[in-house]
């Protein structure tokens, strides 16, 4: 089944000039559908086995901290 969606000109041109000769652009919504999952996923799990975590959620939380204080 064919589905049809509204693109503005700038997104149209965006996607026209990320086309190639031979694809449609089905084709590279696909394909820039698939590059981003591969991505995410490459960078599923960065942090496991170190504290970044915990020092990004301690950053966040003094972030927050100092502009709730202005």
């Amino acid at each position: 089944m064919s589905k049809s969606i509204r693109v503005d000109e700038e997104t149209h041109a965006a996607l026209a000039a990320l086309k190639g000769d031979d694809e449609t652009f089905d084709d590279v919504l696909s394909r820039l559908i698939r590059e981003r999952r591969e991505s995410v996923r490459e960078g599923a799990g960065l942090w496991e086995g170190t504290d970044a975590a915990e020092g990004a959620r301690r950053a966040r939380k003094e972030m927050k901290r100092s502009v709730g204080s202005r």
